[in-house]
């Protein structure tokens, strides 16, 4: 109830946001709405073993790879463990996967955080450390080794008739827990010919604004929009990071779709302040239908030949509320929209049924995501 006490205000609040931002130009910088094409992280992956758990690690019989995980391991120290194989018991050990993002322009030596996720049937990676752990990219090559005491947000204890488990204790991370061993692959040279911009949020207005703020920071002809999502910069410096350096902070004018996005499982709704409909009426009321069955003993004469029976009596109730009329004038904005529509006292799930059907008719001009 105090949700629901709550929603009133918080669509006030989001109505006066929505209204102030369509009095203020969408000023944004570059390097906010823009990437350079090439200079992106990279994926690492590697496969390792979690050491030092307290009987929360993989089982014999549960995760079979993680036996010959040990044994490979052990072999390499020059230690035979195969006469001893059946006795083996795991609980201490778990197989994980390490995940890891190279940066763009990451250099050896540098550190990195990386993400250990069991892959076995391990209850907890608390207190384990992980050891040494090669890290490969797409191409196989190795550019990190990881090693580490591993850190959990949760934890997982259980014991005979109870059990208790809080976050997940089976994902965990290891700060600064991978060493990069080899340079990321280049991908901005310094004297290069020109650099390539992608726009997050592809749209041709945003992408001939961006040239435009271009030549007139750097001069005529120095940026041209080669799409809605790709805006080329000539090197004219002769120097691809003092150029970025000068492109990235410049202020451009973002234009966005109209959009209005629903949350079915949620209630939630997000509209765009471009969005906007046509002359339409809107009528919405409620319809309920109770319906209810009283099973009742039907008793025959005490000397007819018929028999006790159950008979089932149906109860039909339906209750309709007045419907709530409002006509919305020709393109209205998303401010008289909202108003329109808690006027008409439409609750969350009503007004995706009522977009939907603006939508159906012809009459929202925006897009309509439903996620």
């Amino acid at each position: 109830m105090a949700i629901l006490r709550r929603i009133p205000l918080l669509c006030a609040t989001l109505l006066a946001v929505c209204i102030l931002a369509t009095q203020v130009a969408q000023a944004e910088r570059i390097k906010d709405v823009a990437d350079v094409q090439g200079v992106h992280p990279n994926a690492l992956i590697g496969y390792g073993l979690v050491v030092g758990l307290d009987q929360t690690g993989d089982t014999y019989n549960g995760s079979p790879f993680t036996i010959n995980s040990i044994i490979a391991m052990l072999q390499r120290f020059g230690i035979n463990v195969q006469k001893d194989l059946s006795q083996m018991k795991p609980q201490n050990v778990a197989a994980v996967m390490v995940t890891a993002e190279l940066p763009p322009f990451a250099r050896p030596g540098q550190q990195m955080d990386v993400t250990v996720s069991s892959m076995g049937n391990a209850k907890s990676l608390r207190g384990g450390t992980l050891l040494i752990t090669p890290l490969v990219g797409g191409n196989g090559k190795v550019y990190a080794v990881a090693q580490g005491a591993v850190s959990l947000g949760g934890f997982a204890i259980s014991g005979q008739n109870a059990s208790q488990t809080k976050n997940h204790p089976t994902v965990g991370k290891i700060p600064n827990g991978a060493s990069i061993e080899r340079a990321a692959p280049d991908v901005l040279r310094k004297n290069q010919d020109h650099i390539t911009l992608d726009l997050r949020q592809p749209d041709f207005n945003t992408a001939v604004h961006m040239q435009d703020a271009i030549n007139a920071q750097l001069g005529p002809g120095t940026a041209s929009a080669v799409d809605a999502g790709t805006v080329e910069v000539k090197n004219t410096m002769g120097n691809a990071v003092e150029l970025l350096a000068r492109v990235e902070p410049i202020d451009i004018t973002t234009d966005h779709p109209a959009i209005v996005v629903i949350d079915e499982r949620t209630g939630t709704i997000v509209m765009g302040q471009d969005v906007r409909i046509d002359t339409v009426a809107v009528a919405h009321g409620n319809l309920s239908v109770s319906i209810s069955e009283k099973p009742q003993v039907s008793q025959p004469n005490p000397f007819g030949a018929g028999k006790t029976t159950t008979v089932n009596r149906t109860q039909l109730k339906v209750k309709e509320q007045k419907a709530k009329l409002i006509v919305l004038p020709h393109k209205v904005s998303l401010s008289d929209l909202v108003s329109a529509l808690n006027a008409v006292g439409a609750t969350p799930s009503d007004l995706i049924a009522v977009l939907q059907a603006i939508k159906a008719a012809g009459a929202l001009h925006a897009e309509l995501k439903i996620i």
